[in-house]
């Protein structure tokens, strides 16, 4: 049974955000608030944590995996990019958008597209998440929480309790979450390809 955590949404109480982030670090899935709806997240490299989330979002292995990251200056340390990625990537974060680029070597490997050698990355526009990400002290492994036969993914702390409870190890709520799936931009050929339309504005990146 998932341990709940209910924090402050604009002060998320230091304790259990270091309790949380010492579950991760002992191999915990764990379910967290972020400005476009809940997501899954365990530990870089843990590949137990992945196959998890697999299993509960009935994923294949071409599923993209996100690193959401706390600042823009992480995402250099995983993913390549040129002058222009970098100027794009780093006036829409923070913000509802994942970008699937190519992974550098510090990137698990254990998360990159089998063929492409590409992952996501994000920085979310949300106090609880960034919170436990500078807590943590390292970047998550994560997907959003939406379950095989949903549209859309799950937005209330009790509701995942009710829904997975039982299959996950830590639940973070502080109430207020986005609505929409963050918007998924490929940048990591010579031209941007729209893979899913969410919450962000990708005119900027299609024009």
């Amino acid at each position: 049974m998932a341990r709940y955590f209910d924090v402050h949404p604009d002060n998320p109480q230091p304790r259990s955000l270091g309790q949380v982030a010492e579950l991760i670090r002992g191999g915990a899935l764990v379910a967290y608030p972020t400005d476009s709806g809940y997501a899954l997240g365990c530990q870089l490299g843990n590949r137990d944590g992945l196959d998890r989330i697999r299993a509960l979002r009935g994923l294949d292995e071409r599923h993209h995996f996100t690193l959401v990251c706390s600042e823009f200056s992480q995402l250099g340390q995983y993913v390549q990019m040129d002058n222009y990625v970098f100027r794009a990537v780093k006036a829409a974060t923070p913000g509802p958008f994942t970008f699937i680029l190519k992974a550098t070597r510090e990137a698990p490997k254990v998360m990159l597209h089998p063929k492409k050698k590409t992952v996501g990355v994000r920085i979310p526009q949300h106090t609880t998440a960034l919170s436990l990400l500078r807590t943590l002290g390292e970047p998550l492994m994560s997907s959003t929480l939406m379950l095989p036969e949903q549209a859309d993914p799950m937005t209330q702390g009790w509701e995942v309790d009710q829904e997975l409870g039982n299959q996950l190890d830590a639940i973070l709520d502080s109430g207020d979450c986005g609505l929409e799936p963050t918007t998924i931009i490929d940048l990591s050929e010579d031209e941007p390809v729209l893979l899913r339309q969410g919450a962000g504005d990708a005119t900027s990146f299609l024009s």
